[in-house]
């Protein structure tokens, strides 16, 4: 197809992203209702492992890799900072879960589940764990 345009002019190309617009404006719905802190189905952030000492790293990984196998997004916290350091950046990145390990979490094959508003869930075994949170799920809770 041959323009008929004048010399010196050319057609103007507008770029339109109305398409997108309706999915920005929900998810910025979501995130005003929600406050950031997103439902585990949804969350970027689900489950934040935390080891006790740098010689748990190792048992953070293994949790963490039976965690992603399960589905869930998963991160370790191997930095050196202080355990009270690493729970409250887990918490200010609004991960769901944080999980603490250490010896005795190492030696039972468990996890110590806390939220991030702070509400101690206890010791669970890895198994129970990964299954709390998979009814979650199920449950968009």
């Amino acid at each position: 197809v041959v323009d008929d345009l004048p010399e010196g002019y050319t057609r103007p190309v507008i770029i339109h992203r109305a398409i997108l617009g309706s999915v920005e404006r929900m998810l910025a719905v979501l995130i005003e209702h929600t406050g950031g802190k997103w439902p585990l189905w949804i969350s970027p952030r689900q489950v934040c492992i935390v080891p006790v000492a740098q010689m748990y790293i190792p048992y953070a990984h293994a949790v963490g890799q039976q965690l992603h196998a399960a589905g869930f997004y998963v991160d370790v916290d191997a930095t050196t900072n202080t355990l009270n350091k690493k729970v409250r950046e887990a918490q200010l990145a609004q991960y769901n879960f944080i999980f603490v390990v250490g010896e005795k979490e190492q030696t039972d094959g468990s996890v110590n589940i806390r939220t991030r508003d702070n509400q101690v869930h206890g010791t669970k075994p890895v198994a129970e764990a990964v299954a709390m949170l998979q009814a979650l799920v199920a449950e968009y809770k």
